[in-house]
């Protein structure tokens, strides 16, 4: 209300000082002429008139007087006429103005009894004032003969005139357009002076009229209903979104470049592992455990992760699933998706870019599109054509026309869906090794380019190879070698030289990760890497490195392993913040960084160096010696546990 009263205060001091301008330009203007609509002076005359013969006569006389002529005689009245004649056609032809008010032109005056000259009577158009009609109403004969008139030598007197005035025509209103002259410097100062008032109160009104019809304030009603929309949601959500980014790019401004700063060795940063950022959310990651994560296809700075269900938030959906921007240094997720059971595994679908792909622990599918207000998901239903138990593992396979959502529960089901209908599954195999109970699967993983061939870990520590179709559809080979649950399965992804596509590395809670061959013809690993202190949760292959895969442990470390390096220590390690358990991780497209999830809620964006990341031309062929030494010593421990066994 104070902001009113003085915007109202300041309108009328305004006014008031625009009334003293007025007065002050009308006491300095001269005063104006009288002008007619077409620009000339009007000559007004003003005509005493008296109804007194006698004294219009005296008045007469005393005029001819003047002019040096005597009105003694009763003679001089033709010549009084004479002269009027000529007065009145002298001031007819120098008169300015066509008012009602000037005489018009005497008419000739008429002969009479047959055109004598001697006998004049005035016109009774002489005048039209009454007076004068009444003076010249009557005959005039006089009886003496009228003197001849003497001419004169006169002056020359020169006019002015004005020329002929243009007028022309518009067809559109028919009117006359006028030419104006060009007015005086003070005219048109005042002309603009008169348009800077004019729009001073214009503004002054709609100021007014803007503080009358002012916004008025809502009811607290109306405000939670314009809050609770949905226009307004995404309205807000949308414009936090990229405040956050434009707040969170920080610029140092006080770099001071004279500085002498110790840099640390090509080498050391080369050989870096460090961490860069660390996804949270107060609301929807705390107290929860990362199940899984993904990198996008189509935009590879978003990094989706799932969690469980939080305990101490009961009345807080139990499936949550954050797609996180590494590009930005934001704290919020980009978008945040949420169902009715805890997310046990999600993806991105690799050919379309809104969609999100979860499975929960209730065995359901379900998949968000951010495009969508609504953050609540599509599902699957619960039927036993689909999975009744937790589904651990899913995967989108196939091409950019052809490809199908492959999900895999702990109860040994596989099935086949595809992304325009979730209702139920296309096709759907039981996992059974020889006839006996369905394999209780907690990983899984596709061949590199190959839709029809996989691998997936058991909880009784077994691996198993299988097929979707052809004449061995269905599990095939079984690998033993872990006294765990198999926690995480990779294949090799580096596609370069040389094809390593049949390599698989397998993560264990026995503290373990080994090294397959499918093709080596021999169902034992090749290689087992074992300098960890505890439990292995997940392990994953370099996607552009050969030699190089990172695992991470129950403990919180995070380990580089280079094959072609050393193959009984990782050449890197680091332990994360507060040593918690770190159950996922997922390298990048590009394999410079790596995203951790840990048993806390928080996801790790870990940078990995140069040296690191980046592999050298003869990576290729020094890891075929690698993988060659490690066969010679696979094969001379064969040896010796043969011999072993015949003793």
């Amino acid at each position: 209300m104070s902001d009113r009263s003085d915007r109202k205060a300041e309108l009328e001091r305004k006014k008031a000082r625009l009334a003293q301008i007025r007065a002050e330009k009308q006491k300095k203007a001269p005063p104006k002429k009288v002008r007619r609509s077409e620009g000339k002076y009007i000559l007004r005359v003003s005509v005493a008139v008296s109804s007194d013969l006698d004294k219009k006569r005296k008045e007469t006389e005393d005029l001819l007087r003047t002019v040096g002529i005597d009105y003694s005689t009763t003679g001089n009245y033709v010549t009084l006429l004479r002269l009027s004649k000529c007065f009145y056609e002298s001031f007819s032809f120098f008169q300015l103005s066509p008012s009602p008010a000037t005489p018009v032109s005497p008419k000739k005056v008429q002969e009479r009894d047959g055109g004598d000259s001697q006998y004049y009577r005035p016109s009774m158009d002489w005048d039209l004032e009454p007076s004068l009609v009444e003076l010249q109403g009557g005959s005039i004969i006089p009886s003496w003969q009228p003197k001849a008139t003497k001419l004169a030598q006169s002056k020359i007197t020169l006019t002015s005139i004005p020329p002929k005035e243009v007028v022309t025509y518009s067809k559109e209103c028919q009117t006359p357009v006028e030419t104006q002259q060009p007015d005086s410097e003070e005219n048109v100062k005042d002309v603009a002076q008169e348009k800077e008032d004019r729009a001073d109160e214009l503004s002054l009104e709609e100021e007014e009229q803007q503080l009358e019809t002012a916004i008025r304030e809502l009811s607290e009603q109306e405000k939670e209903i314009i809050e609770s929309s949905d226009d307004f949601v995404q309205f807000l959500s949308r414009s936090s979104r990229f405040m956050d980014r434009a707040l969170s790019h920080r610029i140092d401004l006080f770099t001071e470049y004279s500085s002498q700063v110790e840099e640390e060795s090509e080498v050391d940063r080369g050989m870096k592992l460090s961490i860069n950022r660390i996804f949270s959310d107060e609301r929807w990651s705390r107290h929860r455990m990362v199940t899984s994560l993904d990198w996008s296809t189509h935009h590879p700075e978003l990094c989706l992760a799932s969690y469980g269900n939080n305990e101490e938030a009961p009345y807080e959906p139990e499936g949550v699933a954050l797609v996180w921007n590494s590009k930005y240094k934001t704290t919020t997720p980009e978008y945040t998706f949420h169902c009715q059971s805890s997310v046990t595994s999600a993806c991105f679908a690799k050919f379309h870019p809104n969609l999100v792909i979860g499975g929960t622990y209730s065995g359901q599918i379900v998949m968000w599109d951010n495009r969508s207000n609504k953050r609540t998901a599509q599902r699957s239903k619960l039927s036993t054509a689909a999975h009744t138990h937790p589904v651990y593992c899913m995967d989108v396979v196939g091409t950019q026309n052809a490809h199908n959502l492959i999900s895999v529960s702990t109860d040994g089901k596989m099935c086949s869906w595809s992304l325009d209908m979730l209702t139920q599954p296309l096709e759907a195999m039981e996992l059974q090794h020889k006839q006996s109970k369905s394999v209780a699967v907690m990983s899984m993983a596709f061949q590199l380019n190959n839709v029809n061939n996989f691998a997936i870990g058991a909880e009784d520590g077994s691996l198993y190879t299988a097929c979707r179709h052809g004449s061995k559809t269905g599990i095939n080979e079984l690998y033993e070698g872990h006294s765990g649950p198999v926690s995480g399965i990779d294949f090799h992804r580096s596609s370069g030289q040389l094809d390593f596509s049949h390599l698989l590395l397998t993560s264990s809670f026995d503290w373990t990760i080994k090294l397959w061959s499918l093709k080596s013809g021999s169902r034992t690993c090749l290689h087992s890497f074992q300098d960890h202190s505890d439990c292995v949760y997940d392990v994953a292959w370099s996607p552009v490195h050969p030699s190089l895969f990172a695992s991470g442990d129950c403990s919180g470390r995070l380990d580089l392993w280079n094959m072609n390096s050393d193959t009984e220590v990782p050449v890197v390690s680091t332990i994360i913040d507060s040593a918690p358990a770190i159950n996922k991780l997922r390298w990048n497209s590009t394999g410079n960084h790596i995203a951790i999830g840990d048993s806390t809620g928080r996801v790790h964006l870990c940078d990995v160096g140069e040296q690191l990341s980046q592999p050298r031309p003869d990576e290729w062929t020094r890891f075929v010696r690698s993988l060659t030494d490690i066969r010679n010593s696979h094969q001379e421990e064969e040896e010796a546990r043969n011999v072993t066994r015949a003793l």
